[in-house]
């Protein structure tokens, strides 16, 4: 089928901009590889969006996911592996259909960054994990360690917490980087043990997650942690390598101008996908939303 316009990434950012431009009289096609919501559904808590003074971001996501499908939105739970243009016309390849557009949106996101431990990989889903709303179901009334120092890593420590029966936050630096509001929180919570200037080294267990050798980056002390499971929460990197041939990168994201249009006519970026200085929900959808604005646009201008 052809579409006037596919959106990739059912984050807040495509979301938003599937919303604009079915409201637009188009025929929109969201393709998500995942889940709907993006980072925003895997957030315990949301304090920072209009509307409301606290939300899950699954439940905050799947409002504004009810929205989308109740509009007509097609979506599908597909891959996106490569994208051409052939005249004004293009081709988006998932990894079990091909779909064709005369508008594309690239609204992916990130993927989490991970440590480049030996045995990282192998041991996710065996005591490894990078999601606390996705896994922490598994480890009530045991101890797990969790890594980093940012805003995701205090909400992942807060909502480990009050299931599980210690939390070791292991920081790499001498200060959090999170919210103060969220700092104070995690020093208020009694199960929750924070420790500074710890670079992990070495994950041990072979079969399953059994702890972690960190050194002490000022006292090159090895310290060890024992756990059940491990929560790496050290930031997001981006994954647009796929989409090199029609964009261009910085550091890995994808360069758009003020109307978030790449180099390529008719293919525009949003979210945290995109070079930008600031990421947050709010301007993540401010970007879906000019992103939706400049396409609609670009589909008038061409008559398509």
């Amino acid at each position: 089928m052809l579409y006037d316009a596919i959106i990739v990434g059912a984050g807040v950012s495509g979301m938003m901009a599937a919303i604009n431009l079915k409201r637009g009289g188009r025929n929109v096609l969201l393709l998500e590889k995942e889940n709907a919501g993006g980072q925003a559904a895997i957030s315990p808590r949301l304090e920072n969006v209009p509307g409301f003074k606290e939300i899950s971001g699954e439940e905050y996501a799947f409002k504004i996911f009810e929205q989308v499908l109740d509009l007509g939105v097609d979506f599908e739970l597909e891959e996106v592996l490569a994208i051409q243009k052939d005249q004004n016309l293009f081709t988006v390849q998932t990894n079990y259909k091909t779909y064709q557009s005369y508008v594309v949106i690239i609204a992916s996101g990130v993927k989490h960054r991970h440590l480049g431990l030996a045995k990282e990989e192998a041991l996710i889903g065996k005591g490894i994990s990078y999601c606390a709303v996705c896994d922490g179901a598994f480890y009530q009334n045991k101890d797990v360690i969790l890594i980093g120092d940012a805003n995701s890593a205090m909400q992942y420590a807060l909502s480990l917490a009050k299931t599980s029966h210690q939390v070791t936050i292991c920081a790499l630096f001498d200060k959090l980087f999170a919210d103060q509001i969220l700092i104070d929180r995690v020093k208020n919570t009694a199960n929750i043990k924070l420790f500074y200037n710890l670079s992990a080294k070495e994950i041990l267990g072979d079969k399953a997650f059994e702890g972690v050798i960190f050194e002490n980056t000022k006292t090159h002390e090895l310290i060890t942690f024992k756990a059940d499971g491990l929560f790496i929460a050290i930031g997001q990197i981006p994954d647009n390598e796929r989409y090199q041939n029609l964009v261009d990168l910085k550091d890995g994201f994808i360069v758009t101008n003020e109307a978030m249009a790449t180099k390529t006519s008719g293919l525009f970026a949003s979210g945290d996908c995109i070079n930008k200085k600031h990421r947050q929900i709010v301007l993540a959808e401010n970007d879906g939303a000019i992103a939706s604005i400049e396409a609609l646009n670009y589909l008038n201008k061409m008559n398509l």
